[in-house]
């Protein structure tokens, strides 16, 4: 993977986990960093996903992988949220 396939992804990652903040369930006490991987994360699940179904190569934008990965993002969010510690100071224990 070349360094602009690894900037674009970390983009890809940070809009899929903002967007799945937004539509997922609850607040989510989730620091930047984490929602920035569990779109990443998304991002190539939901692809595997879709070449899996046989709908990632098509021409034009890929409105359907896009959902997809946006669905996996919103999972992932939720299942980041509900294991992260609500507060610091249960870090420590």
């Amino acid at each position: 993977m070349a360094v602009s396939g690894i900037i674009s992804a970390i983009l890809v990652g940070l809009v899929l986990g903002v967007l799945a903040r937004l539509i997922a369930p609850g607040k989510q006490n989730i620091p930047v960093w984490l929602t920035i991987l569990v779109g990443i994360v998304a991002a190539f699940i939901g692809t595997a996903i879709a070449r899996g179904l046989g709908y990632a190569d098509t021409s034009g934008w890929d409105w359907l992988e896009f959902f997809t990965q946006l669905v996996v993002a919103a999972i992932g969010v939720s299942i980041a949220a509900s294991l992260y510690p609500r507060n610091r100071s249960q870090l420590k224990k």
